[in-house]
């Protein structure tokens, strides 16, 4: 199964909407962010691995890392996926890249195969 941003933004919304705090968040969010280094530095040899797998561990980390961004998110009304595409067209002009995520996604959706 796929889930969308808004998808994800929605779920979030309905779970945490009237108990949720962003600025527990953010903490949360910072949390993970270590995690997620600590998986980096295990991946790249600057800490001992253990018994997990690593690249499950890389996921597990990057997906909370979205879980709580997104919760922020949600809780600020914000649509994020409107926000990714106009971000990305700024950037994409800015560093002069031969295509931005929104023709990307529609030469994809278009079966185009030189996205």
């Amino acid at each position: 199964m796929k889930v969308t941003i808004e998808e994800l933004q929605s779920y979030l919304f309905a779970c945490y909407g009237d108990d949720g705090d962003d600025q527990g968040f953010f903490m949360k969010l910072v949390e993970e962010i270590g995690e997620l280094a600590e998986v980096l530095n295990k991946m790249y040899g600057r800490k001992l691995i253990g018994e997990d797998n690593v690249r499950t561990q890389l996921g597990n980390e990057l997906a909370d890392v979205i879980h709580y961004t997104m919760a922020i998110a949600a809780l600020n009304g914000l649509a994020m996926s409107d926000i990714i595409i106009s971000k990305d067209k700024a950037a994409s002009i800015k560093y002069g890249h031969k295509i931005n995520l929104e023709q990307f996604i529609l030469n994809m959706r278009n079966g185009e195969a030189d996205q």
